[in-house]
């Protein structure tokens, strides 16, 4: 077994794990590790294939907690969005947006991490849809589908399984839409099938272990757990 495959097999068990436990995050933390070894052009849809199956995994698990009447404008939103993204990175280049969206995460969480009882968001279903475009948009620009409808659901101040029944359906299916856009454009080959299979057990048991622990936190911990991931993605962004 080559460095490289050991070293995308063990992006694959973290990005597994963060999902497990906090529901998003699976691209920020497999693209951290897998473009060390891996171009984006082949690192990208890794990220969507196997981030459909973490999410599938862990969706499975928490079925009962999906609620399409709130679901359903983001993915509305999101669906729109996509193409928009994918348009946009013909004419664009997304590091100013990726810094933008860096420097919002580390403003927000560390204003939430200071003040922890801010009042919480009471919104239409028009904002959630477009918190959902937003979402799609910067998936299909910049891979960062999940960012903003997780931040949002943070500050709806939803239960923690509500919250999950929310943005991680919805990072699943842009995550399908994305894969169906590239699938489209051709830019997907061999190696993607290949390195997926290598992977899935790793995905398997960092989904499994991530879900473990999830069970065994309490509402407190997991925002905590959420805002720690947000500054962390945040300050990924902005760095690298």
């Amino acid at each position: 077994m080559s460095l490289e495959l050991i070293i995308v097999i063990a992006g694959a068990f973290l990005a597994a794990f963060g999902v497990g436990l906090a529901g998003f995050a699976d691209a920020l933390i497999a693209a951290a590790v897998w473009l060390h070894v891996l171009p984006p052009v082949q690192a990208v849809p890794l990220i969507m294939a196997t981030g459909m199956v973490i999410h599938l995994l862990s969706l499975a698990y928490l079925r009962k907690h999906i609620e399409l009447s709130l679901l359903w404008p983001f993915i509305v939103g999101g669906a729109i969005g996509v193409p928009i993204g994918t348009w946009m990175l013909s004419y664009a280049e997304p590091k100013p947006f990726r810094l933008v969206i860096g420097a919002f995460l580390l403003a927000y969480s560390l204003f939430a991490f200071i003040r922890p009882h801010v009042k919480r968001m009471d919104t239409s279903r028009s904002v959630d849809g477009a918190v959902g475009l937003v979402g799609g948009v910067l998936g299909g620009f910049a891979g960062l589908s999940g960012v903003v409808p997780t931040l949002w659901a943070n500050m709806r101040g939803w239960r923690k399984d509500v919250q999950r029944g929310v943005y991680q359906p919805f990072i699943f299916v842009m995550h399908g839409m994305g894969l169906g856009w590239l699938a489209g454009s051709s830019m997907l080959d061999r190696s993607l099938l290949t390195r997926w299979l290598w992977c899935l057990p790793a995905v398997i048991l960092g989904t499994w272990l991530g879900l473990k622990l999830y069970r065994r936190i309490d509402e407190q911990q997991f925002r905590r757990i959420i805002l720690g991931l947000l500054f962390l993605s945040g300050a990924s962004l902005v760095v690298f």
